[in-house]
């Protein structure tokens, strides 16, 4: 049975068909990259964990090392480096022989559908413009019948009225048989494209779309043939490396069977023994007997008397405890202590002057004061966890990048989720490659991982929602603001001040002692004035009714002293001397370094 006999009036079928077919090679393609990833990583863990309990040179004793069980055991990870070995083998011949050729292969098959479907889209346009034609000429012949009638009938009425005259009579006829001819040759073509276009069709559906569809079938058919072929080269790949991962476990069976606990044994008593002969009984002195005593005390000079004896016994004794002494250095503490470091030490040169103007001096380069205040002194933000400390616009952009941040994690865990599964499917079809068991722990960890992950992201998913929306409120109220600053603005420090909050900037400010205040107002008016880095143009108004903000109208051109430490404000400076923070969404900044 052929796609052109058959199936001739489902070219969307076909066509879908073929598409699927090739979506499944590349999809299988896809499969196997992955699987070579796995393999890959598996060769590498296995690689990494033989050369971590590999021994090192000079880090063991001779004599340990020369122990059948540490011999059979550096066997076993030699065997394991070349069990990795093989499994690097898989993943290459899978990724030459299968993923390369198949990518070849499709992008061959691809191209090959594309010229049939051409073909037989132009095919088809053929066809309708001989159904058009053959319309077009239908409806001309039938125009013009029923004008030859119309005037035929005429040319009878003409005739027939005595009150036509004889030349009107003859045009008549002449029109009506001027007519009558055109007719009949629209009646001929209309005739010969009916019989085109009838050509055309049993050329169309008896001869060119069977064939593209014969083809099409073909196509198929050896695609499919092909992508059976990439089903067991990816067995037959498995199956190459076996034998030689079957010799590696066969390795590893006998390095255990090497092991001679028994001769270790007898290695290590011939390496070790001594050759001393175990001390004899020690005899017994009576000191109760003067004679005795006597005796026993002249007997000292003799070679075999019972003290001799003993003196040898003791040395004996302490040659055997000799070599379990521990060295001086090992005993005795170290005599010279690191002497501790003094409590008190020497100020700092950085406090030559008064320490807390220092404080406040440093607070005025680092934290961006507000001029002749000190309310972030007093009302420090805190940072929380949505980021709420900060305004509107560098909340968000902070919300946002932590959401991405745990977007990318939760990623991870999943892709590891997903990798820890074909792993666990590998050994369930493979049981000689490992225990599906032993993926339980990790499994548990990584999914809860995913679900901490995936609670943290819809957490901050909300938080970054409702920044959105805060933001959007809060650039229509930047628009409606105007010199008399009416309206809600943020504060430098990031506090919001709403319409009808009164600013208690001044009761803060007035907590201070006035000497403190003139001490460093003069500090502040002793400084220097900073370099412009660059200028700004304003577009929009602001009122600056904050303390250490500073107004400005829109179009105003203002010089920028400091850049947006990422808090969303900037400071500038007038031509006059004025410097103070306004809102850096509010202005164009133009930097000249």
């Amino acid at each position: 049975m052929d796609w052109g006999t058959d199936l001739w009036d489902q070219y969307d079928i076909i066509e879908k068909h073929t598409l699927s077919g090739l979506d499944l090679v590349e999809k299988y393609v896809k499969f196997v990259k992955e699987r070579t990833e796995i393999e890959q990583n598996y060769a590498k863990q296995l690689r990494n964990l033989s050369k971590k309990y590999y021994p090192k040179r000079g880090s063991k004793d001779e004599t340990e090392c020369r122990v059948s069980s540490f011999q059979s055991f550096t066997e076993i990870l030699n065997e394991m480096n070349d069990y990795a070995g093989q499994r690097e083998l898989v993943a290459e011949d899978m990724m030459m022989n299968i993923c390369i050729e198949l990518t070849k292969y499709l992008q061959e098959l691809k191209q090959e559908r594309k010229t049939y479907l051409l073909e037989a889209k132009k095919a088809q346009q053929t066809l309708e413009v001989s159904y058009k034609q053959l319309d077009s000429s239908k409806k001309r012949f039938e125009r013009e019948w029923r004008e030859a009638e119309r005037s035929a009938a005429y040319a009878e009425k003409t005739d027939q009225d005595i009150n036509a005259t004889k030349a009107d009579v003859g045009k008549a006829k002449q029109q009506a048989h001027m007519r009558s001819r055109i007719a009949e040759e629209c009646k001929n073509d209309y005739a010969a494209q009916l019989q085109k276009c009838n050509k055309e069709q049993n050329q169309f559906y008896f001869n060119d779309m069977p064939v593209i569809f014969n083809k099409l079938q073909d196509m198929d058919e050896r695609r499919g043939q092909r992508l059976a072929d990439g089903y067991v080269l990816f067995s037959d790949t498995e199956k190459h490396v076996m034998p030689i991962i079957d010799k590696c476990l066969e390795g590893i069976h006998k390095a255990g069977c090497n092991v001679n606990q028994r001769n270790d044994s007898l290695a290590l008593v011939e390496q070790h023994k001594s050759g001393f002969e175990r001390p004899g009984d020690i005899e017994f002195e009576d000191y109760s007997q003067g004679i005795n005593r006597a005796s026993s005390d002249s007997s000292l000079s003799t070679p075999k008397g019972p003290l001799e004896l003993l003196g040898k016994n003791r040395n004996r004794k302490s040659w055997l405890l000799k070599k379990s002494k521990l060295s001086p250095s090992t005993i005795l503490p170290s005599s010279n202590p690191p002497t501790p470091s003094p409590s008190n030490g020497a100020p700092s040169p950085k406090f030559g002057r008064d320490p807390l103007s220092y404080c406040l001096k440093e607070i005025n380069k680092t934290v961006k004061p507000r001029i002749s205040s000190f309310r972030t002194l007093r009302r420090s933000p805190t940072v929380t966890e949505d980021f709420g400390h900060l305004p509107p616009e560098q909340r968000r952009k902070r919300l946002q990048k932590k959401r991405d941040e745990i977007a990318k994690e939760l990623q991870k865990e999943v892709d590891q989720s997903e990798a820890l599964e074909k792993m666990r499917d590998v050994y369930e079809k493979n049981p000689q490659m490992g225990d599906p068991a032993s993926l339980a722990p990790q499994n548990s960890q990584t999914a809860q991982n995913i679900e901490r992950l995936r609670g943290e992201l819809a957490k901050y998913e909300t938080w970054v929602a409702e920044a959105g929306v805060r933001g959007s409120r809060l650039q229509q109220r930047s628009q409606s603001f105007n010199n008399n600053g009416a309206h809600d603005v943020y504060s430098p420090d990031g506090a919001q001040s709403d319409e009808g909050t009164p600013d208690h900037s001044q009761a803060i400010y007035a907590e201070f002692d006035d000497d403190f205040e003139e001490e460093e107002e003069e500090e502040v008016e002793e400084e220097e004035p900073t370099v412009a880095i660059g200028n700004c143009t304003a577009m929009y108004n602001f009122p600056g009714a904050s303390e250490g903000t500073i107004s400005m109208q829109e179009g105003e051109v203002l010089d920028v002293v400091e850049e947006d430490k990422g808090d969303g404000w900037t400071r500038v400076r007038r031509t006059n001397g004025d410097e103070g923070y306004i809102p850096t969404s509010y202005v164009s900044i133009a930097l000249t370094k």
